[in-house]
């Protein structure tokens, strides 16, 4: 390989890691995080809620930067950046500077976290990996992850466990340990339903299309992703893809037995 050839790879590379987004947290490597009350539901504030941080301590938190403003083009045309947590890609919302930041709660166990920059595969990437070694922290053995992919449009996760009780925006902590972290009415989610220890049953999954802006005419795409026992040996992820076509439209997206 000739000098030249050389120093142009090693400026590429150079490059390219100059672009590769920034997480400030989780850090890689191994970490005993304490428990805290607010680590799950987050503060809701209307008319227009969006994912907030609110109290949120830094172990459940994903936080960091992606190069450039990519905020200043309207949502409804740029390339959206993407979260990948655990195996679960959910699209990320980037404030103005780059700046993403995204309540997680996280159980014992590794754990791996993904952030890619607007462009598709191959897009400049930052990844890490860490072990949460506080066995005390709540585990969630059911976690249901609703997203969407168009700006300024509201759904809605409803999830109905086998004993009746009916999580949704208008009731989001149930008496059997459910609980829904936030309402997003802003575009994109994700809202996140989890349980500890869910009881044994029917559980039943709904995407509700409550309303749209801008996007009214357009068809948004609900992707629902359902994981059971969660940091185990046991754990089982299904993701269901949904086309919603109107606001007022009520899907049964999943129905499934925890045994």
């Amino acid at each position: 390989m000739n000098r030249f050839l050389a120093l142009t790879l090693l400026v590429c590379a150079a490059a390219q890691a100059a672009d590769r987004p920034v997480l400030d947290t989780p850090h890689g490597g191994w970490r005993a995080s304490a428990s805290s009350s607010n680590d799950f539901v987050q503060p809701v504030h209307y008319p227009a809620a969006n994912v907030n941080t609110e109290g949120i301590a830094a172990s459940a938190l994903i936080s960091g930067r992606i190069k450039g403003d990519i905020a200043a083009a309207p949502k409804s045309t740029r390339e959206q950046a993407r979260l990948v947590v655990d195996g679960v890609a959910l699209p990320l919302d980037v404030r103005e500077g780059g700046a993403f930041a995204r309540p997680w709660s996280f159980g014992p166990g590794s754990h791996g976290v993904s952030v890619r920059a607007p462009g598709g595969p191959g897009a400049p990437e930052r990844r890490v990996q860490f072990y949460e070694a506080n066995a005390a922290r709540a585990t969630p053995r059911l976690r249901v992850a609703l997203s969407w992919d168009t700006d300024q449009t509201d759904l809605d996760l409803h999830v109905v466990s086998p004993d009746g009780q009916h999580v949704w925006y208008g009731n989001r902590v149930a008496g059997n340990g459910g609980a829904l972290d936030v309402d997003v009415t802003t575009g994109f989610g994700p809202e996140i339903y989890a349980n500890p220890a869910p009881l044994p049953g029917i559980y039943n999954v709904y995407v509700n299309y409550y309303g749209a802006g801008q996007e009214r005419g357009a068809i948004t795409i609900a992707q629902i992703a359902v994981i059971e026992n969660e940091g185990t040996p046991r754990e089982k992820q299904r993701v269901f893809r949904v086309p919603m076509r109107k606001p007022g439209e009520l899907t049964l997206v999943s129905s499934f037995v925890i045994p």
